[in-house]
């Protein structure tokens, strides 16, 4: 019997999505792009957090000839990018990077010209992007189609109004493993280390993203994953560090496109969308194994927004709310395989024979057992964390 769905309201429960907690300090923020992208990041920023080139501003007037777009990796349907351009005439370029510290350095190095027009981050991060001066307010005019997305993916915490930013997709993160050579069964984030150092010894990976990483430490653990704890943050570092760093074999966001298919490791941390491609992509899909780990995991949301300095405004309000249309939302929910917030979308992908939607779609008891990161001012520490577990491992 199929598995009874929730439709994406739940996340708005607060059992289900935790109150984002109060914003880092400018200085925090600051240290945290330093940290991911080299400590030069500090002096290229402008006094105040503002871009020193000016902000343009859409009006609805006629499309740019081309538009950037810094995103996660393989994020877009190609379908929905080339009709953008035989309907609406620009070319679009796509960028990825693999973590929000990533695209965060980028955009504060840049000043308001790196060129990009579309941003993706996740929606933990968007406060403290508008307060530095990385984003810029939609003109939401330009933005019929959101009426196409689902109550619950608007109005989100980070920004209420959706003034700056509106969901791109949101999922979660479990992992991977292969069970011609992991032949016990795997459940927990506990289950999952405990793996690592055994027989996925040197053939695991981790995402190359901070949150992820050091999550998983607490969930294994049955701990607050947005402590600011010394001791037990320190605790974190020890373990990550030390015990489970010389095992990581890679630091990849993105299994499901290459580990997953070509069989290079055996246990891979992964996003639910990602996990999904992997598994659709190999030749041998009987041979993996896909969990959502207890006892509790991560749910994030990725959200478009426009950078500030924006070459193209016109062309990227366009594109925006191009994605927003019915068709292009079940292009993009079939092709990235995350839950794209869009309304009442479960039924008619069930219904259209799509495969695997139980790792697009979840049951309430599974959206209660996810968490949302907040930002803190432990964040520096994380990331730190984060760099030290890299360079411990070699990989």
């Amino acid at each position: 019997m199929t598995e009874s769905r929730t439709p994406l309201r739940i996340l708005a429960h607060e059992s289900a999505v935790p109150r984002i907690a109060a914003e880092l300090s400018r200085r925090r923020f600051l240290s945290l792009a330093a940290l991911a992208g080299g400590s030069a990041l500090l002096a290229a920023c402008a006094p105040g957090g503002t871009s020193t080139s000016p902000t343009s501003q859409a009006s609805g007037g006629a499309l740019e000839s081309s538009l950037s777009v810094y995103t996660w990796g393989d994020y877009d349907s190609p379908d929905v990018v080339a009709n953008f351009t035989s309907e609406l005439g620009p070319k679009v370029t796509l960028d990825s990077y693999s973590s929000n510290e990533e695209l965060i350095a980028k955009l504060i190095a840049a000043k308001g010209t790196s060129g990009f027009d579309i941003v993706v981050p996740t929606g933990v991060f968007i406060p403290q992007m508008i307060e530095n001066g990385l984003l810029t307010k939609f003109n939401k005019d330009l933005l019929p189609n959101l009426s196409n997305m689902d109550p619950s993916a608007l109005g989100r915490a980070w920004d209420p109004n959706n003034e700056y930013s509106v969901c791109k997709a949101w999922g979660t993160t479990g992992f991977v493993y292969d069970k011609t050579v992991i032949t016990r069964e795997l459940s927990t984030w506990a289950d999952f280390f405990d793996a690592a150092k055994n027989e996925a010894s040197g053939k695991t990976s981790m995402s190359d993203d901070p949150a992820g990483i050091i999550g998983a430490y607490f969930w294994a653990n049955d701990l607050d994953w947005n402590t600011q704890d010394a001791e037990q943050l320190e605790a974190c570092r020890k373990f990550l560090v030390e015990e489970i760093a010389p095992h990581i074999a890679a630091f990849d966001s993105y299994p499901g496109t290459n580990a997953i298919p070509q069989g290079t490791q055996v246990l891979m941390q992964a996003w639910n969308g990602d996990a999904r491609l992997g598994l659709l992509e190999s030749p041998d899909p009987d041979r993996w194994q896909w969990v959502l780990p207890g006892p509790v995991t991560e749910l994030w949301m990725d959200n478009w927004a426009i950078a500030t300095g924006a070459p193209n405004p016109e062309a990227a309000h366009a594109f925006i709310n191009f994605s927003m249309t019915p068709e292009n939302l079940s292009l993009n929910l079939d092709y990235i395989g995350y839950n794209v917030g869009g309304k009442d979308m479960q039924a008619a992908a069930e219904e259209s024979g799509m495969e695997l939607t139980d790792l697009i779609f979840f049951s309430e008891e599974q959206l209660a057992a996810m968490h949302e990161q907040e930002l803190n001012d432990s964040q520096t520490v994380r990331v730190e964390i984060w760099n030290e577990m890299k360079a411990a491992a070699g990989a």
